[in-house]
C-alpha cells in the first residue's frame, strides 16, 4: 500500500470517527475509485452510508466488502440484515442475511439475538426462545440474552430457577450495571406475572435506580426544560391559525400518538385488519424533520415543503404502495403542529388510557435514557401533566382531526369504542378487526407479545395491584386525558 493510499485511509477514518457521515463517504468513494479490492474500505463505507441515510448504498457496500473478502463477514452479514429488516422492511431477505451469517459462524452471538428478535416481532414465541437457548449454550453468552429469555419464558413462582439465575447476575461484581438494568425489569416482569407484586415492584424499583444512575446527565428528566418547551410548543401554534391547502399529491396518512404504553401498537394493529390499511409501525422522521428545522420555531414555506418531501422519500422507499398509511409513533403528540404543516389533510388518532396504568407501564419499561421521565414515578406525573396541557391545545388547533382511541373503553367495548376512530377515517366496522392476535405482520414495540394474544382487559386497572406504592401518581384522576 502505498503512502498516498495509506493517508487517504486515516483521514476518511477520521471523519468516520467524528460522524462527518457524508464527508467520510465521499473519502471512502474516492479510495475505492482508485482501488476497489480493498474490504475494510467497503465495509466502513457501508456504515457511513447507512448513517447518512443511504441504507440501498450501504447495502451494496457491503456486498462488495463480502465479494472482495472482507475478514469477518458475518459482520457483514449481520449488518446488511439489519438494513434490510430495519430500514428496508425487506423481512424474508434479512431472515435469509442472519441466517447466512450463522452458516459462517454458528456461535455467533450477534446474529443469534437478531434472530431471536426477528421471532418475537414476528410472534414466534417457540423460535424465540429456541434462539436464546442456543445463544445461552455459549461458553460466555451476553447476559442480554438471559434477559430477554426471562422475559419471554416467564417463571412459574417466584423461586424458578430462572429467577434465582437472575438474581445472582444482579448480585455478581463483575456483571455491568447494563445488564443488571436489563436482569432486574425481566425479573420484575416474571414475579409480576405470577402474582409476586410485591416483589415485583422491589425489583422494577432496583432496574430504574440503576438504569438512573447509567443515563448521562445530560438526558436526566428537566421538569424545568420540558414544562418551557411544552409553553413553546403552544406559543408557536397559537388558535386559529389557518392550515396550507393540503398538496394534490399528498399520502393518506394516518397519525397514531399520545404517551407510550396508552394503546398506540393495539390500535394499529386493530386498524391493520382493514383492507385499505398498511401499517407503518413507529417510523423516525417526524421527530428527525422536526430536530433538523429547529421546532417549534417558525419554519419557512420553502423548508416545509422539503421536509415534507424528505419524509415522503423515506416512506416510499420503505413502503412503496399503501392507500391509508399508519405513522404509529407515539411521543409525535408532541410535534402534532408540524405535522398538520407538512401534511394538512393527515387524521391524528390520539390513544388515552387510564393515567395511573399509563404511569405504571412506563415505569414497568426498559425505554432509552432519553426517556428518563419513565425512571421515576413522580417524573412520570409531571410529563402526563405536560402532555394532557398540550393535548388540551391540539384539540382546540385540530379538534376534528384528532380521533380518540381510549383504551379502556376498547377492551371492555371494542366495537363502540372503536366506530368513531372508524368514521373520522370514512371506514366502516368490520369483525375482522379483533383478529389482530392471528397477524403475521411484524411487531416492533414493547407491546409485541399483548397484541400476539386475544382482546384481554387484565391490564385495565392493573395499577391497583401496587396501589400502595403509588402515592406520586396522586392527582393522576380521569379516564386518561
Amino acid at each position: 500500500m502505498n503512502v498516498t493510499l495509506e493517508a487517504q485511509i486515516q483521514r476518511a477514518a477520521a471523519l468516520r470517527q467524528s460522524e462527518r457521515w457524508a464527508e467520510a463517504v465521499a473519502a471512502y468513494k474516492a479510495i475505492l475509485s482508485a482501488r476497489q479490492d480493498l474490504p475494510n474500505s467497503w465495509y466502513n463505507l457501508g456504515y457511513c452510508l447507512r448513517r447518512a441515510g443511504d441504507p440501498v448504498g450501504a447495502l451494496d457496500a457491503y456486498q462488495q466488502a463480502l465479494n472482495f473478502g472482507a475478514p469477518a463477514p458475518e459482520e457483514a452479514r449481520l449488518n446488511r440484515a439489519v438494513i434490510l429488516l430495519d430500514d428496508l422492511n425487506r423481512e424474508e431477505e434479512g431472515a435469509a442475511e442472519l441466517q447466512r451469517a450463522l452458516a459462517l459462524n454458528p456461535n455467533y452471538a450477534p446474529a443469534l439475538m437478531n434472530l431471536a428478535n426477528l421471532a418475537e416481532d414476528r410472534g414466534r414465541r417457540a423460535d424465540a426462545l429456541s434462539a436464546y437457548e442456543r445463544v445461552l449454550a455459549l461458553s460466555d453468552p451476553p447476559l442480554e440474552a438471559l434477559a430477554r429469555y426471562l422475559s419471554l419464558k416467564g417463571a412459574t413462582g417466584s423461586d424458578d430457577p430462572l429467577l434465582q439465575r437472575a438474581a445472582r447476575a444482579i448480585n455478581a461484581v463483575s456483571v455491568s450495571p447494563e445488564d443488571k438494568a436489563s436482569l432486574a425489569f425481566a425479573m420484575g416482569k416474571a414475579l409480576d406475572a405470577v402474582g409476586a407484586y410485591d416483589e415485583a415492584f422491589a425489583a422494577y424499583a432496583l432496574a430504574n435506580r440503576i438504569a438512573r444512575a447509567l443515563t448521562p446527565k445530560s438526558q436526566l428528566f428537566d421538569r424545568k426544560a420540558h414544562a418551557a418547551l411544552i409553553d413553546a410548543i403552544i406559543a408557536a401554534h397559537p388558535v386559529g391559525d389557518g392550515l396550507e391547502a393540503p398538496a394534490a399529491d399528498d399520502p393518506n396518512l394516518v397519525f397514531i400518538c399520545g404517551l407510550f404504553r396508552s394503546g398506540s401498537t393495539l390500535c394499529e394493529q386493530v386498524l391493520s385488519g382493514h383492507s385499505r390499511v398498511t401499517p407503518g409501525g413507529e417510523l423516525p422522521w417526524i421527530p428527525a424533520l422536526a430536530r433538523e428545522l429547529g421546532y417549534p420555531s417558525a419554519i419557512p414555506k420553502a423548508r416545509a415543503v422539503q421536509a415534507r418531501a424528505l419524509y415522503c422519500a423515506g416512506l416510499f422507499r420503505q413502503l412503496p404502495a399503501f392507500d391509508i398509511l399508519t405513522d404509529k409513533r407515539p411521543d409525535n403528540f408532541l410535534y402534532i403542529g408540524l405535522i398538520k404543516r407538512l401534511f394538512p389533510a393527515a387524521k391524528i388518532i390520539h390513544t388515552v388510557r387510564n393515567p395511573k396504568d399509563n404511569a405504571l407501564s412506563l415505569y414497568f419499561l426498559h425505554l432509552d435514557p432519553s426517556m428518563s421521565y419513565a425512571q421515576d414515578l413522580s417524573d412520570i406525573a409531571f410529563y402526563i401533566a405536560q402532555y394532557r396541557k398540550l393535548m388540551a391545545h391540539w384539540k382546540a388547533c385540530f379538534g376534528a382531526d384528532i380521533l380518540d382511541f381510549a383504551y379502556d373503553d376498547f377492551v371492555h367495548a371494542p366495537r363502540q369504542a372503536m366506530e368513531p376512530v372508524l368514521r373520522g377515517l370514512g371506514l366502516t366496522w368490520d369483525d375482522h378487526f379483533l383478529s389482530f392476535h392471528e397477524r403475521s405482520s411484524r411487531v416492533r414495540t414493547a407491546s409485541v407479545w399483548q397484541v400476539r394474544e386475544p382482546l384481554y382487559a387484565h391490564a385495565s386497572g392493573r395499577w391497583r395491584r401496587y396501589e400502595s406504592r403509588l402515592k406520586a401518581l396522586v392527582g393522576l384522576e380521569g379516564a386518561g386525558f
